[in-house]
């Protein structure tokens, strides 16, 4: 087979960790998006690594979290040697807390529930905290320590993932976004913008919330909603938290230069990617309750991105039905920087012609209709 030449729309985190992997592989990649690498909804995710929090409510989500949090070590080491640029990327674990009873009876269950597949979950009673996270509000019943978990420096990868696809041959072609993608003679997929168009044996549509403001031939609409995330950054004393600190209202990510990531809103407000005093006040309430000291922590910066979900909080992965040649990996909501490696993966494999795992169907585009 030859090298297939693809198209990648969107680059952010999912964007460009398929352009890497494509590239790595030999396929002739470009990426378009109009804005830099890494500057829509990745620009405003803590980078959180944490399946056994997040996905819990869902199998589905669960198992695909944890399949890409087990490729996520290799993940970074690759990146990192083929960008020759550094990204943070700890996995200290997840302190999540517990301030009622319902909370902690919850979180005693899980722990049980996680120990039973084999993954370490612990308990840790207040008296305890002094050993771990002596800063955790003395109003805490407990917390769940997940060691597993951790974060990942979300700019510096995507713009690793961006360097190290430059690597393998791959172009970002940014100020350039997709407003059309149709079929082609010979099989080949196109892609039109508003200064130009191009083709390709396949394109990957990887735009997140703005996913669906792209008319796919042929499709409804990708019901991909953008959901506002505010994260709010406080510089705090080095040492305040070492690991991720969870609670109920929002988290904590410790940053190696002392900052904390405080994140984060959701808010159905559309495409407006201003921040809000409100906003601003309530990831500080959220940070004050895990942390009391935070409560004086001065401000460095407000992120805000639209997160993409999707009609069930999963991603949509997997070929259109509508437009051979065309792949979806978008609608990752919360998960992209999660889920990344493993929809590289995914994407990889169906460009070069294999059959992904057939436990991964719950992501199939076609659950939402035409696409």
């Amino acid at each position: 087979m030859s090298a297939p030449s693809v198209i990648v729309v969107g680059a952010g985190v999912v964007g460009c960790a398929v352009a890497h992997e494509l590239a790595a592989a030999g396929a002739r990649v470009q990426v378009i998006d109009p804005r830099q690498p890494g500057q829509g909804a990745t620009r405003a995710s803590a980078g959180v690594l944490a399946p056994f929090i997040e996905g819990h409510g869902s199998e589905a989500l669960r198992e695909m979290g944890r399949q890409s949090l087990d490729l996520y070590d290799a993940f970074v080491a690759r990146v990192r040697a083929e960008s020759g640029q550094d990204v943070t990327y700890e996995r200290r674990g997840t302190f999540e807390v517990a301030f009622t009873g319902e909370e902690t009876d919850r979180l005693i269950a899980r722990s049980s529930d996680l120990w039973k597949d084999g993954l370490e979950a612990r308990w840790v009673p207040p008296l305890a905290f002094e050993d771990i996270e002596p800063l955790v509000s003395p109003k805490a019943a407990g917390a769940l320590l997940i060691p597993q978990h951790g974060f990942v420096g979300v700019t510096s990868l995507t713009l690793a993932l961006a360097a190290a696809a430059e690597h393998h041959g791959a172009r970002v072609k940014t100020e350039t976004g997709a407003i059309r993608i149709h079929p082609m003679p010979a099989g080949r997929v196109g892609v039109e913008t508003s200064q130009a168009s191009w083709d390709a044996d396949q394109v990957v549509l990887a735009a997140g919330s703005w996913s669906s403001q792209i008319v796919v031939e042929g499709a409804v609409a990708v019901p991909v909603t953008p959901v506002r995330g505010q994260l709010l950054q406080l510089q705090a004393a080095p040492g305040t938290i070492t690991r991720v600190v969870w609670g109920s209202a929002g988290y904590l990510v410790p940053w190696p230069d002392g900052s904390v990531l405080v994140g984060a809103t959701v808010e159905d407000v559309g495409f407006d990617e201003t921040s809000t005093d409100e906003g601003i006040r309530s990831l500080r309430a959220a940070a004050t309750a895990l942390i009391p000291s935070l409560a004086t922590a001065p401000v460095v910066d407000v992120r805000v991105g639209l997160r993409p979900r999707g009609v069930d909080d999963l991603p949509f992965i997997g070929p259109s039905a509508v437009i051979p040649g065309l792949i979806y990996a978008t609608a990752h909501y919360r998960n992209g920087v999660l889920l990344a490696p493993l929809t590289a993966r995914i994407v990889r494999q169906l460009v070069f012609g294999k059959t992904p795992d057939p436990s991964l169907r719950s992501v199939d585009p076609a659950r939402a209709g035409r696409l």
